[in-house]
């Protein structure tokens, strides 16, 4: 069955690093491009990062740009998104979405999401 996973969530001190991998399996993940969202309590769902099917082109949010860094290995289905210089703002649940075209129709797998926060 289909499944993404994302992981490597926690606590960590302000301008502290983490890194976190969505894990995917059950379906054609070196065909899908895949992008990090989060949302804080009470916030809309923010884009965070997005990275292409070969890796080849990445984007990001203003508030991440030079801080995070999104990358990702098709040999091993999975996609991480380092974090450097944590803000208190970073706090959020942070969700992997895997995107593909199936039939000429998007397909869109998510993941339960991750507790990030960022506090001393």
């Amino acid at each position: 069955q289909v499944q993404v996973v994302e992981s490597g969530g926690g606590l960590v001190q302000p301008g502290g690093s983490m890194r976190l991998s969505c894990a995917a399996s059950g379906f054609a993940f070196s065909s899908y491009a895949v992008t990090w969202y989060r949302q804080a309590p009470g916030k809309e769902r923010e884009l965070v990062a997005s990275i292409t099917s070969d890796g080849d082109s990445t984007a990001y949010a203003d508030s991440v740009k030079d801080r995070f860094a999104i990358s990702r290995d098709n040999a091993e289905n999975t996609v991480y998104l380092q974090m450097n210089s944590l803000k208190p703002e970073d706090t959020a649940v942070y969700y992997c979405k895997c995107r593909g075209l199936v039939w000429l129709q998007w397909k869109d797998y998510w993941g339960q999401g991750t507790q990030v926060t960022v506090s001393s």
